[in-house]
């Protein structure tokens, strides 16, 4: 077995697209997700799973019908199942998600911004 930490700077290093999560580590059923945002995402839910978003660098807002979450450097939020939210970050803002294997970043909207699931890097 190999024992080596998971450097989240070189990981961010290695890809520049927007709202294109990659895996760097799972664990049990979940996966951990590097992404790099900015501007609007597209409106969607994830109707069987909660999702986390830690935010790593920079800073982002998630939008739901009925208000809105504003995350910093250091800060995190974890959105229930079947919650319709859009992420939107000004600037480019850097982020882990956390969520099971096999969820799509859009839910079951279908946009240009669907990203192809399970790319490690």
């Amino acid at each position: 077995m190999e024992y080596q930490a998971i450097n989240l700077s070189e990981k961010l290093s290695k890809f520049s697209e927007h709202w294109s999560p990659k895996v760097i580590g799972e664990m049990n059923d979940y996966q951990f997700k590097l992404v790099k945002i900015q501007e609007d995402f597209v409106w969607h839910d994830h109707k069987d799973t909660d999702e986390v978003f830690m935010v790593i660098e920079g800073e982002m807002v998630i939008e739901f019908r009925d208000g809105e979450v504003k995350l910093s450097k250091g800060e995190m939020y974890v959105i229930p199942k079947g919650v319709e939210h859009k992420p939107y970050a000004e600037k480019e803002c850097h982020i882990m998600i956390v969520e099971p294997k096999g969820v799509v970043n859009t839910g079951e909207a279908s946009s240009e911004l669907t990203a192809e699931n399970d790319v490690w890097i």
